[in-house]
């Protein structure tokens, strides 16, 4: 995506060491509990389980900041606002 998307595109090797700083993160694994909120959150806001997934392990990693461009940018769903960062103002 990054390499493609972004205007200019992200040189693969530059794309490759994003990659690699991403892996130094913490993972939040998906569990029973993670799931249920996820049914809960995609039930109250319309959202696919799939997309609630994502906000419910963002919202459990304390995450403020959602960048996706999968969801309304400006938009907050449980604590965690949701930016599109190839949405250009």
């Amino acid at each position: 995506m990054i390499t493609r998307k972004l205007s200019p595109p992200l040189p693969h090797q530059a794309a490759a060491q994003v990659v690699e700083g991403l892996s130094r993160l913490w993972v939040v694994s998906t569990d029973s509990r993670l799931v249920q909120r996820a049914v809960a959150t995609s039930s109250a806001h319309q959202l696919s389980i799939w997309d609630s997934l994502i906000v419910e392990a963002a919202a459990d990693a304390g995450c403020d900041i959602l960048w996706t461009e999968d969801l309304a940018t400006g938009s907050t769903i449980r604590g965690v606002t949701v930016v599109n960062p190839l949405q250009h103002d």
